[in-house]
């Protein structure tokens, strides 16, 4: 009876400890991954992006033409992921593929021939004529050696790593605009061989310099008119509408635009509540309003928040009091590893730009450039540098004609708080 009675005690006991590894958070199982480009745990939010872009590659694959999409929205709205998820969408789809990252003052022709040569390569295996294959990689080659500049000597030329003999006459005037438009053309035959399709993922495409963006509308232009089965998907901030109007007026028709934003509450909440649900975690609902209050449905800082909440929480559910304890954490860890790491890029004059726009900001709202120039006490022209030099580094666009936003949201409240 005793020993019964011991067993019985014992059984309790292991109990609570079996209960207490489900109710105690552990660091190790914490599922939330803020960073640049990271896929979240939960992609949420995005459905109706991912089904339009569903529509694209069914009206590709049956001949129907179709524009090529564009992805535009702040900094932390999740527009790297959203691309990289349309890519394996349509790798999914057995496409070829290629992404690259457009860098100011950066030719094209390296970086398309990379991200060409890689979608190629996916194909290949399933082309019935080799031959077809070598001919474009010829041509894609010759595209590619025009990148070295005129009288570049042989040691310090760039060579591709291209297993083909260059063409001649195809894809090699050294006019950016004229060759695309032939190398692109030539790529969506090949792909078109295999009965499939080819896509080029371009991030950061508000850098492209003026040339080769005029270049990327003329070839989209051309294989629309042609129904060929190429599309182009770019991502970049909300000034790029504009930066692909002034490089062809007709880009406004040529491509989809989509706005990446904020996230609504319900799916906020989902991306927090269903990776913690796999973990047999819980959130109350104070919690999911204290956390969507800090983190204004931004995906990035929906991550931040979870993750720092999810280490200060002593057990399951969160509550609002965890999310409190774990704010200035949050708020630490983004003011160096996101507003910070931008903020000292910045030479003293346009962080003396950048702060007189925090002042005159409601929020994240644009403010006039006249504004901006008479609280300094100076002429608009003396701060064109400054103003320039932010725009190249990504840390402010123009909404408009006259008016200065930040891109990244919340700037304005950190660089009040470091004024």
């Amino acid at each position: 009876m005793q020993r019964s009675g011991m067993g019985t005690q014992g059984d309790e006991n292991a109990g609570r400890g079996r209960l207490e590894t489900l109710t105690t958070m552990d660091p190790i199982r914490n599922p939330y991954a803020p960073g640049a480009g990271q896929r979240p745990p939960e992609l949420a939010g995005r459905d109706t992006e991912l089904a339009q872009f569903d529509v694209v590659l069914e009206r590709v694959a049956r001949g129907r033409p179709e524009r090529s999409l564009v992805l535009t929205g702040l900094r932390g709205v999740g527009k790297t992921v959203l691309l990289n998820t349309l890519r394996s969408a349509a790798m999914n789809r057995l496409w070829g593929t290629g992404k690259l990252e457009a860098k100011p003052d950066q030719s094209l022709r390296r970086p398309v021939t990379a991200a060409l040569h890689m979608a190629v390569r996916e194909l290949a295996p399933r082309h019935r004529a080799p031959d077809r294959v070598d001919e474009f990689l010829a041509v894609l080659k010759a595209f590619a050696l025009r990148s070295n500049p005129s009288g570049t000597k042989l040691r310090d030329s760039w060579r591709p790593s291209i297993d083909a003999p260059a063409a001649t006459g195809r894809a090699d005037s050294g006019d950016i605009e004229i060759d695309l438009v032939e190398l692109f053309t030539d790529a969506a035959e090949l792909a078109r061989d295999v009965g499939s399709g080819m896509a080029l993922f371009i991030d950061e495409m508000q850098d492209l310099p003026a040339d080769d963006a005029s270049a990327i509308c003329a070839a989209c232009h051309e294989l629309s008119q042609r129904g060929a089965p190429l599309i182009v998907v770019g991502a970049g901030l909300p000034h790029l509408p504009a930066v692909l109007s002034a490089s062809k007026s007709y880009s406004e028709r040529l491509f989809r635009y989509l706005r990446i934003d904020r996230l609504e509450r319900p799916a906020a909440d989902y991306a927090l509540v269903a990776p913690a649900q796999r973990e047999d975690v819980t959130f109350t609902s104070e919690a999911l309003a204290a956390l969507y209050a800090a983190a204004d449905g931004y995906p990035y800082f929906v991550q931040a928040y979870g993750k720092v909440t999810w280490d200060a929480a002593p057990k399951s559910p969160i509550t609002a009091h965890d999310v409190r304890v774990a704010a200035p954490e949050a708020e630490s860890e983004l003011a160096v590893g996101f507003f910070g790491s931008r903020y000292e890029r910045a030479t003293p004059a346009e962080r003396e730009y950048m702060h007189t726009i925090a002042m005159l900001s409601a929020g994240d709202e644009p403010v006039s450039t006249a504004d901006v120039a008479i609280s300094l006490g100076r002429k608009p022209s003396s701060l064109s540098p400054a103003r320039d030099g932010l725009l190249k580094k990504g840390l402010v666009y123009s909404a408009e004609r006259g008016s200065i936003a930040f891109t990244v949201p919340h700037f304005a409240g950190f660089l009040r708080k470091v004024a």
